[in-house]
């Protein structure tokens, strides 16, 4: 029995979500790909802890008292006195949202291995990072693969979302550093778009290929959007389509699914099971402005799964 069913790694940020498209009225509220995935999972009773470095500053505070809100354990992250807490706006136009980040030299991106000493890594059944965990600096890179290794070592399971971000670098550097970690994971959350750039691909079952050709080992949860998702488990692959619901906001859509998956297969559901419901999750995610505030509770997701 470990401590936790999932410790998340990565980087928080602020949220500045456009409510009317086309006018200056942004709505505060919070994002952080693995943060979300961490509160998602939260609210569907999962135990969960998150490590991170914020800044010294109010949007640090509001972060760590929303954790606290949401029953994430705050010993892995740590203030930095000495840099800022990263933000980002979102715009919504014909073509989906736009994000625009102020992040550069965040308290996040100062993250280093020493930062793990706390061994919370250790002590949880899965350790959840990203491609933004590994993107946002070197040092950040380099501890997301010390924080891999400590779980191996550990027994943790690793799970790996690609959630590939073209401004944080360049797409050969990508393809290299998360071909890497997607060999060290047991789990791997990339989505077709993400693999579309790194892949040339435009088909789920080439994709697919291409990610076993390229050394994944484990469970490979191929997301299609408001299409589904594809479940390779090593012996077979099965669609889950997506569902249908009035659509508001996509934010925190992928990180939804991410950790109601997690939460779900912590909870002893198989893989097709946590997949299920990890789409209901996501499609009731899109129906609130924000990536946090409209993540649904277990008890909204079981009665969608259940109309």
């Amino acid at each position: 029995m470990r401590d936790f069913d999932i410790v998340g790694l990565g980087e928080p940020l602020i949220e500045f979500n456009q409510t009317r498209p086309g006018h200056p009225e942004f709505l505060q509220g919070y994002g952080g790909d693995t943060s979300n995935a961490i509160i998602a999972a939260a609210r569907q009773g999962a135990r969960c802890a998150y490590l991170t470095r914020i800044g010294a500053d109010v949007f640090g505070e509001q972060l760590m008292q929303l954790w606290r809100d949401e029953s994430v354990d705050t010993r892995g992250a740590m203030i930095d006195p000495h840099a800022h807490t990263g933000l980002y706006f979102v715009q919504h136009g014909p073509e989906g949202h736009v994000f625009s980040y102020m992040r550069h030299g965040s308290a996040a991106s100062r993250m280093n291995p020493e930062d793990l000493r706390h061994g919370l890594v250790e002590r949880a059944a899965f350790l959840h990072v990203s491609g933004i965990s590994l993107a946002i600096s070197a040092t950040a890179c380099d501890t997301v693969f010390a924080a891999i290794e400590r779980a191996r070592g550990a027994g943790t399971q690793v799970c790996l979302d690609s959630n590939l971000r073209l401004r944080l670098w360049p797409v050969d550097r990508a393809r290299a550093i998360l071909r890497e970690a997607m060999r060290l994971a047991d789990v791997f959350l990339p989505s077709m778009d993400d693999m579309r750039h790194l892949t040339g691909h435009t088909d789920a079952a080439r994709t697919l290929d291409w990610i076993r050709a390229a050394g994944a080992p484990g469970v490979i949860v191929l997301k299609l959007g408001r299409e589904g998702a594809v479940l390779d488990d090593g012996h077979g692959r099965v669609i889950v389509p997506g569902l249908v619901v009035d659509a508001i906001d996509a934010t925190g859509a992928g990180d939804c699914f991410a950790g109601s998956l997690l939460a779900r297969r912590a909870q002893g559901d198989d893989w097709g099971a946590a997949v299920r419901y990890a789409n209901a999750a996501a499609a009731l995610s899109t129906r609130g402005f924000g990536a946090v505030q409209p993540l649904p509770t277990a008890a909204e997701v079981d009665a969608f799964l259940r109309a």
